[in-house]
């Protein structure tokens, strides 16, 4: 029942994105900001117990709502599943921001790519080149498909293979990224780790993204060009200034035989950024290799769960 609350759950991000995400995620900044209201003082402890008590309550509750839905009716839970996993995906909204950028390049409307470009990374991107355009897309694009894709359903599998409800795996990553993210941007994340109210709450969002980057990019190894996904993974990730994003950006390069990275105009400098990949695509062919490359990860997964959910009822 996992796979079709995954497969019902991806056609509505597709069907119709939840546009009004802003709002659940505005509540979700109130509730964040509450806990650090009450207990930041600066202090690693403190931040550490704020994590627990925000995550904590939420985690037991999902679960207690899908056994208790799983008792009354089993077609409930699936539908609460299917509710999680819409709230917690945003992969429908990246996914059209990313054919609108792609369809404004085709066009030479490199000024409305521009725009595009801006909204989806947050950050003005009005110097670059139709080239560098296409490939701070496709970066961005993939982190956040990782971000509001593959690590919901990494976690959500996991959740639902241990018996807990996968919408309680898929709350638990969701919210332990808005709180990493949430305090950073609050705080700073300059200084030393151990010392500041957000340091925990960093600490647990990569812990929590370590197992869905190396899932996707082993995923994108099997789904595209093995050999240059291993060597791209293997020689050049680390090269990246986060080496968890490089492996993910690295291993999509090698698989889709595009190069990522390279310098960009930014800030009124050509700033220099190491390569990824070892392809020759570029611009919209890029693009197309890369969205593919994506759609083949996702069929796989749902293949893979598939005979996981096969096998379990063979047995």
């Amino acid at each position: 029942m996992s796979l079709f609350a995954l497969i019902a759950a991806l056609l509505l991000e597709q069907l119709k994105p939840l546009c009004s995400r802003k709002h659940l995620y505005g509540w979700l900044s109130g509730y964040v900001e509450y806990f650090q209201h009450h207990f930041n003082s600066g202090e690693y402890s403190h931040g550490k117990t704020a994590w627990w008590l925000a995550v904590l309550p939420m985690l037991v509750g999902t679960v207690l709502a899908y056994w208790g839905l799983s008792y009354i009716n089993p077609i409930l839970s699936i539908l609460f599943n299917i509710l999680a996993l819409y709230l917690c995906m945003g992969f429908g909204l990246f996914s059209h921001g990313f054919t609108d950028i792609q369809l404004a390049l085709r066009s030479g409307r490199l000024d409305e790519a521009h725009t595009l470009l801006s909204s989806l990374r947050g950050r003005a991107s009005g110097e670059l080149n139709a080239e560098e355009v296409a490939r701070v897309t496709i970066e961005v694009s993939l982190i956040e498909i990782l971000q509001h894709l593959f690590g919901v359903i990494v976690w959500f599998v996991l959740f639902s293979l241990a018996g807990m409800g996968g919408a309680a795996g898929a709350l638990l990553y969701c919210l332990s990224l808005k709180l990493g993210k949430h305090w950073v941007g609050e705080f700073g994340a300059d200084g030393s780790g151990e010392a500041k109210f957000n340091g925990f709450a960093c600490e647990m969002a990569a812990r929590l993204t370590w197992l869905p980057i190396r899932l996707t990019a082993a995923t994108f190894a099997i789904v595209g060009n093995f050999e240059d996904t291993v060597y791209c993974w293997r020689s050049q990730a680390a090269l990246w200034s986060d080496s968890e994003a490089g492996i993910l950006l690295a291993s999509a390069a090698g698989a889709s035989g595009v190069r990522l990275g390279l310098p960009i105009h930014q800030d009124g400098v050509l700033a220099d950024r190491p390569e990824l990949g070892v392809g020759d695509k570029r611009n919209d062919a890029a693009m197309q290799c890369a969205i593919r490359l994506v759609w083949r990860s996702v069929l796989f997964m749902m293949v893979t769960l598939f005979m996981l959910t096969l096998a379990g009822l063979l047995r």
